[in-house]
């Protein structure tokens, strides 16, 4: 049976003086490998570059400044599902009857935290110079097992569960119908919500189609797809080991990483510097204090191990689900600095396609990196399925 919370409890985070002279302890004796010299980032993380941010975190990180930015919006926990779930709740600032509610999905490896530079975009357009009545109700949940949602302690959820524990809390909200969008797992989360709930969703927004299934005749697909497949099989054999670790084995890793600030900033700032449009050059996409509070987000919750684990949940995914066709109206925008980017004909092969749109900077985080943009595609691609009844 589905929870019935009367209310949601309001949640403001606040880390103990304790939890942070743990921390930066933990930094000051880091045991530091060696590295092959002038091996940069082809090996990974860059020694010298993780010796920097550590001595930041250590001598100039202000975690109480960060914590004290995120608290501005009004969040909330509610038991979902049998869950704790943490979630932003901003309502609009806009004319009556034009809100259309919007749910967010972020992935890995982030939180809610994806999406605190668009927010105010989405929420307030008139202040920003947009049309005031582009405005959304926007709800951004953190995924369980990430940020200040409740790890799972059996089985982890995969994103089909997960889209059914958001169509429940939009509900509980008090949104009958509503506009779902996301990135990563969260563009994952966002078409299983279109597919499941296509009563409720009336669009579907995503950065990216997912990585590809296929099992027809290859000689049914575009030459474009076919390329696309290619590059995607060679991206993972060159790319993948994260991944395939998530999927396989994620508890071997949660020990050093759940141990060791060091060795998560390590895990976690690799992927923001490779995923970024930033032309190899992390801090050209990310502050460090960016960085830093999305890694201490991690490490103050201790979700590294829990919001791995997700991706072998996804993996065990039954290939008739994933081939899946969302017929819900739906758009992308690919940016350049992001990863598996898919030609027009697999988007059109996967999904009722009403735009599509090619931005010319942004990464896979792109709505951390280039919010103006991001907010700006979802004003134009959710403008023509606003209705009163919505609001």
């Amino acid at each position: 049976m589905p929870d019935v919370p009367t209310r949601p409890e309001p949640f403001t985070a606040r880390a103990s003086a304790a939890a942070l002279d743990d921390l930066r302890a933990r930094l000051r004796a880091t045991r530091w490998p060696d590295a092959p010299e002038d091996a940069g980032w082809g090996l990974g993380t860059d020694l010298g570059y993780l010796r920097e941010l550590v001595d930041y975190w250590v001598d100039e990180f202000d975690w109480q400044a960060q914590e004290a930015a995120l608290a501005r919006f009004p969040r909330f926990r509610v038991p979902v599902g049998g869950l704790g779930i943490h979630y932003v709740h901003a309502r609009a600032v806009a004319p009556a009857g034009s809100v259309l509610p919007l749910v967010l999905g972020h992935g890995w490896p982030d939180s809610f935290w994806r999406y605190s530079k668009v927010l105010p975009l989405l929420t307030d357009p008139g202040a920003h110079g947009a049309d005031p009545a582009d405005a959304f109700d926007v709800v951004v949940p953190d995924m369980p097992g990430y940020g200040y949602s409740d790890r799972p302690t059996g089985a982890p959820l995969d994103s089909i569960a997960v889209a059914g524990l958001w169509a429940e809390l939009m509900d509980f909200l008090g949104y009958a119908r509503f506009g779902a969008a996301g990135g990563d797992i969260g563009s994952h989360v966002s078409r299983y919500l279109a597919l499941d709930h296509p009563d409720r969703v009336v669009a579907v927004h995503r950065t990216d189609a997912g990585v590809p299934v296929f099992a027809g005749d290859p000689a049914d697909l575009a030459p474009e797809e076919r390329a696309w497949l290619e590059a995607v099989a060679a991206w993972g054999g060159r790319e993948g080991a994260y991944a395939a670790m998530h999927r396989t084995k994620p508890q071997t890793a949660a020990f050093g990483l759940t141990d060791s600030p060091a060795g998560l900033a390590a895990w976690i700032v690799e992927k923001m510097r490779a995923w970024s449009d930033c032309g190899g050059v992390v801090e050209r996409a990310f502050t460090k204090d960016e960085i830093l509070t999305n890694v201490t987000l991690y490490w103050l919750t201790g979700t590294i191990g829990s919001s791995m684990r997700m991706y072998a949940a996804n993996a065990a995914i039954a290939p008739a689900q994933l081939a899946r066709r969302v017929e819900v109206p739906s758009g992308f925008s690919l940016f350049p600095g992001d990863i598996l980017r898919p030609p027009r004909a697999w988007l059109e092969r996967t999904a009722n396609v009403a735009r599509v749109t090619e931005h010319e900077r942004g990464g896979h985080f792109a709505a951390f990196e280039e919010p103006e943009l991001y907010a700006e595609e979802l004003r134009a691609f959710f403008r023509p399925y606003r209705a009163p009844s919505l609001s």
